[in-house]
């Protein structure tokens, strides 16, 4: 006859537990996938095998969840800076800094809720002012000073994080839109609808990080600024 207790034991599944960081790498993997409208906590319970309640022990609600998945894309992006061979700051700023700001592009491209989710934060990411720092240390070693270094990461903006933040959101603009529309909308703007119509990026949705973000005119802003702060910068004796 057999043991109950060894039946058990042989037929019970070897569950993973659950921790924090396996809630939180499923969650960023979710929202990778199927966007970030998908990342609920019935969802990722669900997908991890348990109950949501469960998640609760470890992400206090669906804000702490987002907090923590940009703290936890930060980490993989300070990472990924650690691993660059970047220039030495003090003789070339700027290409230390266009590397690092192209790398964390291609982290925010892995990562497209990223933008939209760190602006809707009101909690401070430690891993996102980490990288900050990176970009202070940067301009330092490179001869700016307190108060220019100040005024470049204003200028900067988002794209030292890898993303711009658009003047315009055409939401669905960007789609199919009929002859009579266009017309009409010619009509009430013909010069932005003339550029439109002559500059039409064909790169495709799978590039960008919002509208009209696509790597070339992100490649252009961050140059254009990195040359306008170069003639702004203290010439050293």
């Amino acid at each position: 006859m057999t043991d109950p207790a060894r039946r058990t034991t042989r037929t019970t599944p070897n569950r993973r537990p659950l921790s924090r960081d396996r809630v939180l790498r499923r969650a960023v993997k979710l929202a990778d996938a199927s966007g970030l409208d998908a990342v609920s906590m019935r969802r990722l319970g669900a997908d991890l095998g348990v109950e949501a309640m469960s998640l609760y022990h470890h992400v206090a609600n669906k804000e702490a969840l987002l907090d923590a998945m940009v703290d936890h894309v930060g980490a993989e992006l300070n990472a990924e800076i650690a691993g660059l061979d970047l220039p030495d700051p003090a003789t070339d700023w700027a290409a230390a800094l266009r590397a690092r700001s192209l790398a964390a592009r291609d982290v925010m491209l892995r990562h497209k809720w990223m933008p939209s989710v760190l602006e809707s934060r009101t909690q401070i990411s430690l891993e996102v002012v980490r990288y900050y720092d990176g970009v202070v240390g940067i301009l330092m070693a490179g001869g700016f000073g307190h108060d220019l270094t100040h005024h470049a990461l204003h200028a900067l903006g988002s794209r030292v994080l890898g993303f711009t933040q658009e003047l315009f959101d055409l939401g669905d603009a960007g789609q199919e839109t009929s002859e009579e529309v266009m017309a009409q909308m010619a009509h009430v703007i013909p010069n932005l609808m003339g550029m439109l119509a002559a500059v039409a990026h064909t790169d495709g949705p799978d590039q960008t990080l919002g509208w009209c973000d696509d790597q070339t005119e992100f490649e252009f802003g961050l140059d254009v600024v990195l040359d306008g702060l170069e003639k702004r910068r203290p010439r050293r004796p």
